[in-house]
């Protein structure tokens, strides 16, 4: 009896033992059930983290090309190694729990896409610097091509009032008729229509020193009323502005830039009629201009 009370005892001491060790089993197995479940959670969150961080840094890195425009394919090559290396980090974040080698390459392309914005920083500045300095010469250029074309202007018309200054000029052009007496050698001055036979012509060619000396030929038209006017010969013709047209009068004079007097006559044929009534128009030519004008009348 009293063996089989001490295998009782014994018995239930083993099964208290059990139990025991089975309760520091559970425990144990409790504490690292929720030591296990913490530390999913814990990487969990620094999953989701690391990808936010990512995401974040791979929103602004698009953010910052489209602001920059144009300009930002001059760094395409260090474009293509961020997006390879945030292709490559999510990657990761989806198949491994290295986290801390995950954090250490986001690291690094955090790094790169910061050098990446100060790139493109340094070339927005040199860019902004070259197009202000493109826009400072394009004005300068153009302001200078504006004072040009000022200058052109105003030698183009510098030059055109010289070209209207540089002639001769025929002043106070004064006509007379005239009845010849003995034997054509003596004038008598005359207004009668019926004994002018001669007209003379006299005018002062004025000072200019713009108009090379030398020779010069002047040419005198005196036009009848009927406008008509009166020649020595059908072959008495000059040009001016383009067309032939008849002279009465031609004087060859030598111009040295000074005042000079000219006087002309021009004499009736004794075959021909009688001079008309009414008003005379003279006008006196040179180098292809009209010099100088003056009328007288006959009665």
């Amino acid at each position: 009896m009293d063996e089989q009370n001490s295998s009782t005892r014994k018995y239930k001491v083993y099964l208290a033992v059990v139990a025991i060790l089975l309760l520091i089993l559970l425990f144990w197995l409790f504490i690292q059930r929720s030591q296990l479940l913490k530390l999913v959670k814990d990487k969990e969150s620094e999953k989701t983290e690391l990808q936010h961080n990512l995401d974040s840094l791979m929103t602004e890195h698009n953010k910052i090309k489209v602001s920059y425009g144009a300009l930002s394919d001059s760094l395409r090559s260090k474009d293509s190694i961020i997006q390879k290396n945030a292709v490559e980090i999510k990657k990761l974040l989806d198949t491994e729990w290295e986290y801390n080698k995950i954090r250490k390459k986001l690291e690094m392309l955090q790094k790169v896409a910061q050098g990446y914005v100060r790139q493109m920083d340094s070339l927005y500045t040199v860019n902004r610097e070259l197009t202000a300095e493109n826009d400072r010469i394009r004005q300068e250029v153009k302001t200078e091509q504006h004072r040009n074309q000022n200058l052109i202007k105003d030698k183009e018309e510098l030059k055109e009032k010289m070209n209207q200054a540089a002639f001769i000029k025929a002043y106070d052009v004064t006509a007379s008729a005239y009845k010849l007496k003995s034997g054509k050698t003596k004038e008598e001055l005359t207004d009668k229509a019926s004994r002018a036979q001669r007209i003379r012509v006299s005018f002062t060619i004025g000072e200019n020193p713009l108009v090379p000396s030398g020779k010069k030929i002047v040419y005198i038209r005196i036009q009848r009323p009927d406008k008509v006017v009166v020649i020595k010969s059908k072959y008495d013709t000059f040009t001016f502005n383009g067309q032939t047209i008849p002279f009465s009068l031609r004087e060859d004079i030598d111009y040295q830039g000074k005042a000079m007097n000219v006087s002309v006559a021009w004499t009736k044929k004794d075959d021909e009629s009688a001079a008309m009534k009414g008003k005379y128009i003279v006008t006196v030519f040179a180098d292809d201009k009209e010099i100088g004008a003056g009328s007288f009348d006959l009665k």
